[in-house]
Formats: C-alpha cells, sequence, structure tokens
C-alpha cells in the first residue's frame, strides 16, 4: 500500500508537469483546430529561459519562473503572427507541417546558440530541499512546490477563461469564429491571447521541469510535447478539464511502469493505452461526439 501512495504522490507531480503542457495543446486546438506541436519546444524554451536567469542572473526561482513565463508568451504570439496567421485560411495539412516545421526551427536554433549538451540546474534554494515522512510515504518538498504552483496556474487559467471578458471572447471564438467576429470580437487578437496563455504556462512547466530533473537540454521538448498531446487528447481534445484529467493519468502510469522496473517501456504503455481508449472512446474520456451540418 505505502508504494502504491508513493507512486500516486510521484505520478501526481508528473502529471502537473504534464498538465501545463497540455493545456496550451487544447487552448489552441478549442480555437484553431491547430496541433500545435512547436508546443513542447516552447515549453524547451522555458527551461533555458529560467537556467539563464538561476545561473547567470543569479535570480531567485519564483523570479526566473516569472520571467520564463513572460518569455514564453512573447515567443508564443510571434510564432502565431509570423508563422501560423498567413495561413489561417490553409489546409489542416499545411498548418500541421508548419507547425513540424517551426519546431525543429526552435530546436536548432538553441542547438546552434547553447549547443546541443545537457546542462543543470544551479543548487536549489533551501525551501526546496528536504521531505516530509508519512508512515513510510515520502513527500519531497520540491513535489509539494511543483503541484501548488501548477494548481495555482490552473486555477488562474479557470479563472481567466470563465470570469473575464477576455475568457467569455475566447470560448465565444471557439464556437464560432465567423460569429465572434460579426459580434465585434477582435478574433486575431483573442487567438494571440490563446497562444499567449497557452505558451507560458509550458514556460513555468519547462522550469518546474528544470527543478525537478535538473537537467535540460535543446531537444527535451520532443517526448514530454507528445505526452501532454497524448494527455489531452485521451481527455478530450479542446476540453480544458479533460487536458488536466489525461496529464495526471499519464504521469501517474508512468511512474507506476517505471517502478515495475520497466521504465524503457513506459512511452510505449502511454502511447498503447491511448489506442485503446480511443477505439472505445474516440472522442477521449471527457469528449462528446459533435454533430455537423452538412
Amino acid at each position: 500500500m505505502e508504494d502504491v501512495l508513493q507512486q500516486l504522490i510521484n505520478g501526481l507531480s508528473l502529471g502537473s508537469i504534464y498538465a501545463l503542457i497540455a493545456l496550451g495543446y487544447t487552448m489552441v486546438y478549442g480555437i484553431l483546430q491547430l496541433i500545435n506541436f512547436a508546443h513542447g519546444d516552447i515549453y524547451m524554451i522555458g527551461a533555458f529561459v529560467g537556467y539563464f536567469c538561476m545561473s547567470s542572473l543569479q535570480l531567485g526561482f519564483f523570479e526566473s519562473l516569472l520571467i520564463a513565463m513572460v518569455a514564453c508568451s512573447i515567443l508564443g504570439a510571434l510564432i502565431e503572427r509570423i508563422a501560423y496567421k498567413p495561413l489561417r485560411n490553409s489546409t489542416r495539412i499545411a498548418l500541421l507541417i508548419t507547425a513540424i516545421g517551426v519546431s525543429l526551427v526552435l530546436e536548432y536554433t538553441m542547438v546552434y546558440f547553447v549547443g546541443a549538451g545537457v546542462r543543470s540546474y544551479p543548487p536549489l534554494p533551501e525551501f526546496m530541499i528536504g521531505s516530509f515522512n508519512f508512515g513510510g510515504v515520502i513527500i519531497k518538498n520540491l513535489q509539494i512546490l511543483i503541484v501548488g504552483i501548477s494548481v495555482t496556474l490552473m486555477i488562474a487559467l479557470q479563472l481567466i477563461v470563465k470570469k473575464t471578458k477576455v475568457g467569455k471572447a475566447m470560448r465565444a471564438v471557439s464556437q464560432d469564429a465567423e460569429t465572434a467576429r460579426l459580434m465585434g470580437i477582435n478574433v486575431d487578437n483573442i487567438i494571440s491571447v490563446t497562444f499567449m496563455l497557452g505558451s507560458a504556462l509550458a514556460g513555468a512547466a519547462g522550469v518546474l521541469v528544470g527543478v525537478y530533473y535538473n537537467s535540460i537540454n535543446p531537444l527535451m521538448g520532443l517526448m514530454p510535447g507528445l505526452k501532454a498531446f497524448v494527455a489531452a487528447v485521451f481527455g478530450g481534445i479542446g476540453l480544458i478539464p479533460g487536458a488536466l484529467l489525461g496529464a495526471y493519468v499519464v504521469g501517474s502510469l508512468e511512474t507506476f511502469v517505471a517502478a515495475t522496473g520497466n521504465s524503457m517501456f513506459r512511452d510505449a504503455v502511454v502511447f498503447a493505452v491511448l489506442i485503446a481508449i480511443l477505439i472505445v472512446k474516440p472522442t477521449g474520456l471527457l469528449g462528446k461526439n459533435v454533430k455537423e451540418k452538412v
């Protein structure tokens, strides 16, 4: 029982990170029907911005986290305006290929500037070190911090979407962009805001991964980005609650597989479970079938 609880705690930490990345996928898809495969590399940029702030500028963790979120939100808006907006009326395959191209550009631009080697984050501050032991279940201070920051950011996102005019406009654009435009909503600006919010969350996830695993590299965004996409599809792509549910399921699944000594197969198990779920329920766990008029 102790081992099960321990792995649930570990899965909660990992799932919180995946959730931050998955929210960006699901928000963009909900509005543009676009799978932004460059999103995982924005997460990678966030990790490097946090690393630079903490190692070179000697800033604290929270200041570095905030700067990484701001930098990634600006990057997300630039990518949308430069790469995606000109193709707004193109085919989905053109947008998909562009997203893959942007992903590769970000990866190898970072390789050019910082090299392909692995970097280690600076030593953790005192308040992140240490742990609590509850009946044999060890909870690290860092895990509590990661879950706390992730949940806080998710609640903030939910408040923005549900309680603000921008959030109401985002929901209107996701339902019918043309009608929203006729109602006076600046659809282009709303799309940019969506990219900014999603990218800011990905940037935060990058810094959290940096301090959690103490290892970053320019190609680190590929697999977590794919797993976050799996989480979004698993729960129901386009649905914020679905992205959260999928992320925590994927994170827990991964930790349980690794705990059995089969860590080499954890990625395969995650994707196999996704395939099984989609065969049974193609719209994801929380997704609903939508009828389209022809």
